[in-house]
């Protein structure tokens, strides 16, 4: 097993760890944007972003290496608010890799570089001054395989406000954030019970609820529903519309049916070749657009022919 395998392993086994760095920081809302930046830049909304605060993210000229090794190349595109957008493309096109950079996980992959620029509400969110550990409590994930704490539901929900020394009532906070995750009344009668005895998609619904205590603005979502049944998956997708009500939700997924279901827009990615005598690949975005369009009308052929299932 190389190096980024083991390490994106480690990522979708485990929590990230909070710490108290940025625990006393002033917090904002939503609409605010970020606290953690003195520098203000100016965001370049794409064609299809009409208003300037409707952009969330604004990425420019993104690639990331593992090493010598490219693994995504020149990305360019927004992230609109309140929307959902999906990540669609074979394996190997750099989609993780890419929501990675959006809370800067990425920085705990020691051989990854990231070069380019991501704007948060017009701020540069790789700036020295930026307080990694205040960007993932600001911009949530949710990876693939369901990882709760071992603890108690309660535990697992009260965690993240504790670490963050958030002065808030720890009671209504498990409630709100189980509500919203559409899971209170499946387990408000077994708080005290241990995380691992909730089936896997109550486990990954706890896990979206826990991202919630925090106040975030962004929930990442890599490959959510991979793990699930049928039925799971559908309480997953009718809890991501429901919570596009009140948050930017950007989601990577194999699925193109899910992507269809329930995105605002869709990114297609590719992957590519090296070079002749090097076999690695790289992804690269092919193009974005209203999900509606990539699925019936897409600009490139290569989009066409992996939706419509010629290749992929």
């Amino acid at each position: 097993m190389d190096q980024r395998t083991s390490t994106e392993s480690q990522l979708t086994s485990s929590p990230l760890r909070l710490d108290a760095a940025s625990a006393s920081s002033p917090r904002k809302s939503a609409a605010e944007g970020p606290s953690w930046s003195k520098d203000s830049g100016t965001a370049q909304s794409d064609a299809n972003a009409s208003r300037q605060e409707d952009v969330v993210f604004d990425v420019r000229d993104l690639s990331v290496h593992y090493g010598s090794a490219p693994a995504l190349v020149d990305v360019s595109m927004t992230i609109r608010r309140r929307e959902i957008t999906a990540f669609i493309g074979p394996s190997g096109c750099g989609k993780s890799t890419f929501l990675r950079c959006f809370n800067r996980t990425n920085d705990l992959i020691p051989s990854a570089k990231v070069t380019g620029r991501i704007d948060y509400h017009e701020q540069d969110l790789y700036a020295k001054e930026v307080d990694a550990v205040e960007v993932r409590r600001r911009i949530g994930m949710v990876f693939q395989k369901p990882n709760p704490f071992p603890k108690s539901i309660y535990d697992n929900l009260t965690f993240g406000p504790k670490v963050n020394r958030m002065k808030v009532d720890y009671d209504e906070v498990v409630e709100t954030s189980l509500r919203r995750a559409a899971l209170w009344d499946e387990v408000k009668g077994k708080l005290q019970q241990n995380a691992y005895s909730l089936s896997g998609g109550q486990q990954q619904r706890l896990c979206i609820a826990r991202a919630l205590t925090v106040d975030p603005e962004v929930i990442l979502m890599d490959e959510p529903c991979s793990a699930l049944d049928p039925i799971a998956t559908s309480r997953i997708e009718d809890l991501m519309r429901e919570l596009q009500k009140d948050f930017t939700i950007v989601i990577v997924t194999h699925n193109m049916q899910q992507a269809a279901r329930v995105s605002d827009r869709t990114a297609f990615f590719t992957a590519e070749v090296e070079s002749e005598t090097d076999d690695r690949r790289f992804g690269r975005l092919v193009e974005v657009a209203e999900t509606s369009k990539i699925f019936s009308n897409p600009d490139d052929k290569r989009t066409e022919d992996y939706v419509s299932g010629r290749f992929g």
